[in-house]
């Protein structure tokens, strides 16, 4: 035999060579439609600052409303990110990671404080500097040192006042909904309904990288924010305000 191909082998291989060259042209096909449906649905949860449409544009929405407020106020480099009902039953890494926050330190909450030894007429948040109320960042990794504002308040207003008249405790729930506009677990000093005072606890500004993350105003809602824009935006006292975790 030599090897050579008939001439009655030729139009079978071509029938073939035409198949097999429709066949790669479906699969390319197909190919291309899964990466288009891919990109119509991100998988992600979270919407940014760039994001071009969505819950981030409604502003009947909280995560609208609240986009609105921070983009008006010049802030570019924040992210919200919806997490599920049992969040708050997660362990810290856990939520780390549904976040995408650097770490647990960069996990933080708002509370709402009330100095329920002020003076009959600090009724309310008209003087920062000698407030009813005030909203403190703590991370959750830190523990809550009432001490410490107190002292920072006391030198605040020049030992005018004495020490006495600051005792700052957790404000009741039905307090901090009537105040923030927000409901426990949900609490953010962006968009509330009245103008308190911030502290931030200075152990937030030193982590690294600067962004970290706190309540969006929902239970479920999140606001991750670049520490510095928070700053511009919020103007907080910086205190040490926390009995910070040494991995901090």
């Amino acid at each position: 035999m030599t090897g050579k191909v008939g001439p009655g082998y030729m139009e079978p291989l071509a029938d073939l060579e035409r198949t097999q060259t429709r066949i790669l042209q479906r699969i390319t096909d197909l190919e291309l439609t899964a990466d288009q449906s891919s990109d119509s649905f991100p998988l992600s949860s979270s919407s940014s600052c760039s994001a071009g449409a969505g819950a981030a544009d409604d502003t009947s929405t909280t995560e609208g409303r609240l986009s609105a407020i921070l983009r008006s106020k010049g802030v570019r480099d924040f992210s919200f990110k919806r997490v599920p009902s049992d969040y708050y039953d997660w362990t810290l890494e856990a939520r780390r990671d549904v976040l995408g926050a650097a770490s647990i330190h960069h996990i933080c909450k708002s509370i709402v404080l009330v100095n329920n030894r002020a003076p009959a007429h600090v009724t309310d948040c008209s003087d920062r500097n000698n407030s009813k109320y005030y909203v403190a960042i703590v991370q959750y990794t830190a523990r809550f040192n009432a001490e410490f504002v107190k002292n920072f308040l006391y030198e605040l207003n020049n030992g005018q006042i004495s020490k006495k008249k600051f005792n700052m405790r957790l404000a009741p729930e039905e307090i901090s909904a009537k105040l923030t506009g927000y409901e426990h677990n949900g609490v953010t000093c962006v968009g509330m309904k009245t103008d308190i005072p911030v502290i931030l606890d200075e152990a937030i500004v030193k982590l690294n990288p600067d962004f970290f993350w706190l309540g969006g105003g929902e239970i479920d809602l999140k606001l991750g924010i670049r520490t510095s824009e928070f700053i511009d935006l919020m103007k907080p006292f910086i205190v040490n305000c926390s009995d910070a975790s040494p991995s901090c």
